[in-house]
């Protein structure tokens, strides 16, 4: 057998282009390299195949290799893909996504989640005058920028100075960002955090895990996104949202829709084209045209400017995507499979006696599963022999991204093979895991040390 393992590493630091790739991530008998997807399926080199739940890092929402997307993209691809000046195609994406999302009102497309992120950053320090930053400190990735790899466990290469304006506050605790801007009086830009993660903004009397509106929610005007935008509003900070993985999963028109919030800007990416690169920073029009270039002894920030930001073919499969967003009812899908693993999945957990210790938890339509060892911690160790038994059985999990192509049949083989990878997990709480996990643990993608 041929290894990719160490073909990849001596040839591109880190063995991928996302960390999230790397050997690091998944457990020894993982597939090193894949050839193909179709579906809710992935190919290795030897042709194997694995019911996904990866998903190309959640970007791919439909399925892969979706014929309709595909094709939108080829035909692009024929009319030259890349232009000497803006595209038709290009302008027709851009009105689609203003009349998307609610609060959009320009837009700016580029290639990475991280480009548009650090460019809401810029704009909102441009139109404030204002130098900090809000963060949770719970969400775990906002840009591969220094002002956010500056504040991580990895910080080595950039200076002190390009993270030192990059503030913490903890998700669900309005009073943790209310003392920032306290300490930080008249000085704060912008909060910047993700509408949902595991944990949403909902009141804990409503624990909606399932629920695709608050529309007629009692308590929709306590949710923590309300109360983040209420104070921004009040301290003439701008109110950001990241949707990279909300975006077009909760709800087409963005979890800023579902949580009845206005955000000043937001970024989007991930699901936005089904697997192809498009991202996207959208917002305010009087806060977006500071970037603009017709407004008369305006002085200029200078945004997003990149030869492929605009490449046809990705803005053809966004257009292609939304389409079969509303034709398939996508997002209902998402919520109703989600609902339907967690609840099963759940439920052979504790018929094996282990849902203390094995358990998805979060929204339905993004869950997550726990591992935690025989003394209750959280366990990485846990989380790769769970990872390497459900391989076995043909699934790659590393964590769980649905999409529409995951049916009833995808659902009766991931119960399979979990109720086999759960006879495992409950020998190793007995016999430790050692016993039964054939390589190394995963390790957190953050931190300082190989």
């Amino acid at each position: 057998m041929a290894d990719f393992s160490k073909r990849l590493n001596n040839a591109i630091p880190g063995g991928a282009h996302t960390y999230s790739r790397g050997d690091d991530q998944f457990p020894l008998n993982a597939p090193s390299l894949l050839i193909s997807g179709k579906g809710a399926y992935v190919f290795d080199a030897n042709d194997k195949e694995y019911l996904d739940y990866g998903m190309a890092l959640r970007a791919v929402t439909i399925g892969y290799a979706d014929e309709e997307i595909n094709a939108a993209a080829i035909e692009a691809i024929n009319k030259g893909n890349n232009l000497t000046r803006a595209s038709m195609i290009e302008l027709e994406a851009a009105e689609l996504l203003i009349d998307q999302i609610p609060s959009a009102e320009m837009v700016k497309f580029a290639k990475n989640g991280s480009n548009v992120t650090t460019a809401a950053v810029k704009l909102a320090r441009a139109f404030t005058g204002k130098r900090y930053v809000c963060i949770p400190k719970q969400h775990p990735f906002f840009s591969f920028d220094d002002w956010f790899i500056g504040v991580t466990e990895i910080p080595k290469g950039i200076p002190d100075s390009h993270s030192a304006n990059t503030l913490f506050f903890d998700y669900g605790d309005i009073e943790s960002l209310k003392q920032l801007f306290t300490i930080y009086d008249g000085l704060i830009a912008a909060v910047m955090l993700e509408p949902a993660t595991i944990e949403t903004p909902c009141p804990k009397q409503c624990d909606k895990r399932s629920a695709p509106s608050c529309a007629d929610c009692s308590f929709k005007t306590r949710n923590f996104l309300k109360e983040v935008e209420v104070l921004c509003r009040e301290e003439d900070a701008l109110f950001i949202l990241d949707e990279m993985i909300t975006g077009f999963r909760w709800d087409l028109k963005g979890a800023q829709h579902l949580y009845d919030v206005n955000p000043d800007l937001s970024t989007f990416g991930k699901g936005m084209a089904n697997g192809f690169s498009v991202a996207a920073l959208v917002g305010r029009s009087d806060v977006m045209n500071q970037a603009a270039i017709n407004i008369k002894g305006h002085e200029r920030t200078f945004l997003l400017s990149s030869t492929h930001g605009a490449e046809m073919s990705s803005l053809a499969a966004f257009i292609a995507t939304v389409k079969v967003y509303k034709e398939r009812n996508v997002c209902n899908k998402l919520w109703k499979y989600g609902e339907s693993l967690c609840t099963q999945f759940n439920s052979l957990a504790r018929c094996k006696g282990i849902s203390e210790y094995l358990k998805i938890v979060g929204p339905f339509v993004s869950p997550n599963y726990q591992t935690l060892d025989s003394s209750a911690n959280t366990s990485l160790e846990m989380r790769t022999l769970f990872s390497q038994e459900m391989i076995r059985s043909g699934v790659l999990m590393p964590w769980i991204a649905l999409s529409f192509s995951h049916g009833d049949e995808e659902l009766d083989k991931t119960l399979s093979a979990a109720e086999s990878a759960m006879k495992i997990y409950s020998m190793a709480l007995e016999d430790g895991v050692e016993k039964y996990l054939d390589g190394p643990a995963i390790k957190p993608v953050f931190r300082r040390f190989n």
